[in-house]
């Protein structure tokens, strides 16, 4: 039987109780039954539900408004479905990444606990206990974020229901260690297609090896020189990697064609049209063929109500290297940072964890910054 929550525990042992809870991607219904049930029975939140997808927010009658978002989804177990805490010092219940066997500083352990169940337990206290915050706020817990695009539930959200992520500033709770990461990378994935002639391994000149003549498109992206531009003060780094390469027929046959899978992490300063561009002029004279892609999110650190949102953070924000939903925000207009508590390089690991002292960090960081002024 999955447990149920309590709104009003700690925050660490809210994020437990949610790592306690089975919530792989497909399979979030029973915690967005919990999730609804616990909200909808505060009088200060409107409730909204839409598949899997959960809705709260205020009506107060602000000139601004805030949205906190969150996914309630996982990837598949790997043996870490239950939560651990582990004290400084203490034993690991896995080796860490680094070797290490022995934690370094007070973590709670298990399937989700930094990606993202600490940030929707984050969510969760501050949605039952602002009754009175200083703007309105919206949060926003979905389904389908670890899975392909379609069954995204943020996305399903922004399509049907637009009007309920309307905001004026939108806080992605990723994980980022407790400070601002902001924007996000571009993402597009291509394959290069090089053909040549089929012939016996044993005529080989009777054919054109398509794999050696990859070679040559290889040899340019070795050598590609990535851009590092700097967008509202925050230097983003650029990459375009072969992360994939196929071909061949059999052991005795010449190929006569070879497939290299292309991955383009962008700057948020160019669109997906340019993006593809970069690629198709890399592989000139190579057959290009797009398999997806997806805009990045600028900074917009220059708006009033992120800016005032970094300084109450307090700690210089960092560009983000990646992709993040918080490009839905901005292809809706809306302007997003990430913030959460964990680290996204433990995120999916058997030894995914999060630092209890970025819980209590970003709790304390966004009550502080959204409750009322006395």
């Amino acid at each position: 039987m999955a447990p149920s929550l309590d709104l009003y525990s700690d925050v660490v042992a809210l994020t437990a109780a949610l790592v306690d809870f089975p919530s792989e991607s497909h399979h979030e219904l029973l915690l967005a039954d919990e999730v609804e049930r616990q909200l909808a029975g505060l009088a200060h939140l409107e409730v909204v539900r839409f598949g899997n997808t959960v809705v709260a927010r205020t009506q107060l009658g602000h000139a601004q408004r805030v949205l906190l978002g969150g996914h309630l989804d996982t990837v598949p177990e790997a043996d870490n479905g239950r939560a651990i805490i582990v004290r400084a010092g203490e034993p690991l219940p896995v080796v860490g990444p680094d070797g290490a066997t022995t934690c370094a500083e007070d973590r709670l352990y298990g399937l989700g606990s930094s990606d993202m169940k600490g940030g929707v337990a984050v969510m969760l206290r501050l949605a039952a206990q602002l009754t009175q915050p200083r703007v309105d706020l919206t949060f926003v817990f979905y389904d389908c974020e670890e899975v392909a695009s379609e069954h995204n539930g943020l996305e399903k959200l922004a399509a049907t229901f637009p009007d309920l992520l309307n905001a004026d500033l939108a806080i992605l709770m990723e994980p980022s260690e407790a400070g601002v990461e902001a924007g996000c990378q571009g993402t597009l994935r291509a394959e290069i297609r090089v053909t040549g002639r089929r012939a016996h391994s044993a005529r080989g000149w009777l054919g054109e090896n398509a794999v050696h003549v990859a070679g040559e498109f290889l040899a340019r992206l070795s050598s590609y020189e990535a851009r590092s531009p700097v967008i509202d003060g925050l230097q983003y780094r650029e990459g375009m990697n072969a992360v994939g390469i196929r071909g061949g027929v059999a052991g005795n046959v010449i190929p006569d064609e070879c497939v290299v899978t292309v991955n383009y992490r962008f700057a948020p300063d160019r669109s997906v049209d340019e993006a593809e561009r970069e690629v198709r002029a890399i592989a000139e004279g190579f057959e290009v063929r797009v398999v997806d892609n997806a805009a990045g999110a600028l900074p917009h650190l220059d708006l009033p109500l992120a800016a005032q949102f970094v300084a109450a953070v307090g700690t210089p924000p960092r560009p983000k290297y990646g992709w993040t939903d918080v490009a839905r925000f901005a292809a809706a207009g809306i302007p997003a940072v990430n913030f959460g508590p964990g680290s996204p390089n433990v995120a999916h690991a058997r030894h995914e964890c999060v630092p209890l002292a970025d819980l209590h960090r970003c709790e304390n960081v966004l009550r502080e910054w959204l409750q009322a002024r006395e």
